[in-house]
């Protein structure tokens, strides 16, 4: 009697430990460790280096329909369900506790839930979770890599550990020699609707490593493709978005693809801006004078954008951010409409 109640103690003392180091290593947590001098250093000291500072989702990590749980009562080890996965509504059953709420809450506080469900039935219940996958974070890489697509975040990632994932950036021939595709300079990462500044040139061709950012759930990674002729002509137009030319274009003709102009706008400093969206150059155009006759039209390059303003503006810096922040908008509603929708269909 003696020795299946130790038994039963030893098994819940496991599956608490085991639950503490999966949560550890999916908030990518890293403990406070002891550092001993080697022997023969001149003084011999014990030292304790400070944890890694986490980021604000890690520092409080929530559940998601996807996510998979398993689960026990203490000290009943009859009682354990394995790979209870957390259904599409967020809610998740066990033993007598059904259709608990999960999403949104962290491990402990899922157990409090289903602790309080399980009171009416069990005397002190006291719930073991041990959580065995997590899908319900996802972050996206579109563009120029190989495998293009929707990924779990499952465990902290930075920017090169994504771009492994899906297959590193897309090489093509060009004059017998293998070349990257990607675009770096127009290449960028979008958090919460912002771009984040990532510098992809200094990371991937310089080394830069303090460009490689860890990652957070609902990123977008994207990576221009440096082969198209395609230009952007946002705002003011009738139809601002991507365009793809077999030759270079002019800025009227690209703007007259783009729909011609809004009645809105302003003709006369029409802001083209090249080159890396770190360190852009810009050319104001005045297309008003080119379809008066007074001046010739602007020849546009790949990549270029074509933004069209709505008032006179003065500080040019101001609308390089804008149509920076137009341009980043727009690549990504293209590239989400077509790689992440037939995924996900």
């Amino acid at each position: 009697m003696h020795s299946n109640c130790l038994r039963h103690w030893i098994a819940c003392l496991l599956l608490v430990t085991q639950s503490a180091c999966v949560l550890l290593a999916a908030e990518g947590e890293s403990p406070a460790q002891a550092v001993v001098t080697p022997a023969n250093a001149s003084t011999h000291s014990l030292s304790v280096t400070a944890p890694i500072k986490r980021a604000a989702w890690q520092e409080r990590l929530t559940l998601g329909p996807g996510d998979v749980l398993n689960l026990l009562l203490f000290d009943m080890p009859d009682s354990a369900r394995t790979d209870v996965p957390i259904g599409p509504d967020g809610r998740i059953s066990f033993l007598y506790a059904r259709d608990i709420v999960a999403t949104g809450l962290t491990i402990d506080e899922l157990r409090a839930k289903i602790d309080e469900a399980l009171s009416k039935f069990y005397q002190n219940p006291r719930t073991v979770i041990t959580p065995v996958a997590f899908h319900s974070k996802k972050y996206f890489v579109l563009g120029a890599v190989v495998n293009k697509g929707v990924y779990s975040f499952d465990r902290p990632l930075s920017v090169i550990e994504a771009i492994a994932r899906a297959g590193g950036l897309e090489t093509g021939l060009y004059a017998a020699r293998t070349v990257e595709l990607a675009d770096l300079q127009r290449s960028f990462l979008v958090r919460n609707g912002q771009r984040v500044p990532v510098d992809f040139e200094r990371l991937f061709q310089r080394g830069d490593l303090s460009q490689n950012i860890p990652l957070q759930p609902d990123d977008y990674l994207y990576f221009a493709l440096a082969s198209a002729n395609e230009i952007y002509v946002l705002g003011e137009v009738m139809s601002p978005g991507m365009q793809v030319f077999s030759a270079k274009p002019s800025a009227i003709a690209a703007i007259t693809f783009g729909g011609g102009f809004t009645s809105r706008a302003f003709k006369s400093r029409v802001l083209v801006v090249r080159g890396s969206l770190e360190r852009p150059e810009t050319f104001v155009v005045d297309a008003a004078g080119i379809l008066a006759g007074k001046v010739p039209d602007f020849k546009l390059q790949p990549a270029d954008i074509v933004y069209v303003g709505r008032n006179p503006w003065v500080v040019a810096a101001e609308v390089v951010d804008m149509a920076a922040k137009a341009f980043v908008q727009s690549a990504l509603v293209t590239a989400t409409t077509r790689w992440v929708a037939p995924i996900s269909n």
